[in-house]
Order: C-alpha cells, then sequence, then structure tokens
C-alpha cells in the first residue's frame, strides 16, 4: 500500500475542514481527488505532503508516519500545488538544479536527472530563459518538472495543466499515464474528461467528508441503476413527439421518455429504464415495425461531470 490515510480530521478554528476521512491509495495507482471548492481537497493534500499537520488521524507513506517520520515522507514524495512556487529570476536550468540540489539529488546524477525533466515536460526551447519570461503554461512545465527531479515514489499533483493549451494538455495528460505505470499519483483538477480520461479511480469529498471511492464505471452504475439509451429518427409528418413516446411506451422495461432535439422530421429521444436491460433491440424492432428511419442509437453512460453534480449539489448548485 502506498498511501493510507485513516481517521483524518483537521480543524480551522471550530470549522472541520476535513472531518474523519479514510482512504488508501496502491503503488501504480493514479488516484483522482475531485471536489469543490472548499471541499477539503487541498487540505488533504498539504497533510500527506507534510506541509501541515492533522488534528487526528494518521497517514502514512509507503509506510512512513507523516508525523514521526516527516523527513522520509518528503523525500519520496513530489508535490506540484496549485499556486506553483517558482523564482521568477532564475532561468529554468538553474531552477531544475537548485531544486535537485534541496531534494538531495546525488550531484553527478543531477545533470541526467534535469536533461529527463526537460524532455519529459516539454522545456527544450526554454530552458535557457527566465522563469519570470514564461507563460502561465509553460511554468507550470516547470513546476511539474520540479516535481518530478528527485524521481519520487508518490507524486501529487494539484491542478498539473492549469493555464495549458489543449495540445500541452494531453502532452501532460500522457505522461501522467506513464508515470502512473512506476508511481502512486493523486490528481486533483476540475476538469472532469481529464480525471475520465487519465485515472483508474476517484474519490469526491464534499465538505471535508468522503461521498464516493471507486472506479468511474462502478460509480456510472450505482449512481444510475437503470438504462439510458439515446435514438435519434426520422418519421412521417403529422406524428407528435406525444403519439411517438407512447409507442415507445409499449416497451414494457422503459420508464421515462424524453425529448432532446426536434429538427424537421428528426427527433431526438432519450429512453430510460429502472434497470438495468439492454433495450437497444426492441427499440431498432419497434423503429423497423413503424417505419421510421433510425439514424442513432447508443447507449448513455453517467459522465463524471453528472456524478460530481449528484454527489456535490448542495455546494455547486
Amino acid at each position: 500500500m502506498s498511501i493510507q490515510v485513516q481517521n483524518l480530521i483537521k480543524l480551522y478554528g471550530d470549522a472541520k475542514a476535513v472531518s474523519d476521512i479514510s482512504f488508501e491509495v496502491h503503488s501504480g495507482e493514479i488516484l483522482g481527488f475531485l471536489g469543490p471548492n472548499g471541499a477539503g481537497k487541498t487540505t488533504t493534500m498539504r497533510i500527506i505532503t507534510c506541509y501541515l499537520s492533522p488534528n487526528a488521524g494518521s497517514i502514512k507513506v509507503e509506510g512512513h508516519d507523516i508525523q514521526t517520520d516527516s523527513l522520509a515522507v518528503r523525500k519520496l514524495v513530489g508535490y506540484l500545488p496549485e499556486q506553483n512556487p517558482l523564482y521568477h529570476d532564475m532561468n529554468v536550468l538553474e531552477y531544475l538544479e537548485y531544486t535537485a540540489q534541496l531534494q538531495g539529488v546525488g550531484k553527478s546524477y543531477i545533470p541526467q536527472r534535469m536533461r529527463e525533466m526537460v524532455e519529459a515536460c516539454g522545456l527544450g526551447e526554454m530552458k535557457h530563459k527566465d522563469i519570470g519570461q514564461l507563460s502561465k503554461g509553460y511554468r507550470q512545465r516547470v513546476g511539474l518538472a520540479a516535481a518530478m527531479i528527485h524521481d519520487p515514489k508518490v507524486l501529487i499533483l494539484d491542478e498539473p495543466t492549469s493555464g495549458l493549451d489543449p495540445n500541452q494538455i494531453v502532452e501532460i495528460r500522457s505522461l501522467i499515464r506513464e508515470l502512473g505505470k512506476q508511481k502512486t499519483v493523486i490528481l486533483s483538477t476540475h476538469i472532469l474528461p481529464e480525471v475520465q480520461a487519465t485515472c483508474n479511480r476517484v474519490v469526491i469529498i464534499n465538505r471535508g467528508k468522503i461521498v464516493a471511492d471507486g472506479p468511474i464505471a462502478d460509480l456510472q452504475r450505482s449512481l444510475h441503476g437503470g438504462e439510458k439509451v439515446v435514438l435519434e429518427i426520422e418519421f412521417p409528418d403529422g406524428q407528435s413527439f406525444e403519439m411517438i413516446s407512447v409507442q415507445f411506451k409499449t416497451i414494457p422495461a422503459i420508464e421515462t421518455v424524453s425529448l432532446i432535439e426536434e429538427r424537421d422530421n428528426v427527433m431526438r429521444f432519450s429512453v430510460e429504464t429502472s434497470s438495468a436491460i439492454d433495450i437497444r433491440k426492441e427499440l431498432f424492432q419497434l423503429c423497423v415495425q413503424k417505419n421510421w428511419g433510425l439514424l442513432e442509437l447508443h447507449r448513455a453512460q453517467t459522465s463524471l461531470e453528472d456524478i460530481f453534480r449528484q454527489l456535490t449539489s448542495d455546494v455547486t448548485k
């Protein structure tokens, strides 16, 4: 087990920022750590990295307790905070060398690690520039390189793609996936498609408490017990949504039929069942029977955004 968080509590005055949470992260796992602003994500990550102390509970990183063996934990962890701390008057190579020295990288090994981080984070064209001259996206890349310079076993990344353009996001996402094959990664971001494309599992925290923990596919199944199908059909003139909806409901498993869009003689529907029954065959046969031109038919998965909003709606709405 790479990270073990047990009964963690953090107070700011009388307010509980983190309220008795427990979770584990396995070696080689990329965990998406999600929640609305103020939910306790950053506080939890700062405690794991030994930046803050908890009021109660325990955390172990690779078997080392953050309170009794914090120096060992700091050596094992690479941390990219949301507010990326950089020395703007240093150039990129100077900063990476300085960070490597602070992290205890062997002197003879530092040049190699610098070259590897410059290549991995796409900093080749910027390596001789002062950090203050770089765009936000490139400064973010420098912060990521600095977090990885000492080859840590655990990476904690708070909004790592903030300020990056779409091409850069794809590159960093690919890098994180590669890192996840060898390291334990905790990734916190508000870009939910990024989590869906990168993470093995998600933990969602809301008001200091964990409200979901598991693979995205499992959360999709648990939060939407039925089946949802989207279909688009061409139909003869004179047929209304209500008339077609009645025909759909002749299929016993169908519970609700919703109109998504109507244009010319084309209608796009969402059809839902109360249980996990595949009704695509019945829908196809009904369209053939009624001579409706079937343009589209597919299962619609509950998105991570839907899951997030459902579990944190008291905060986000």
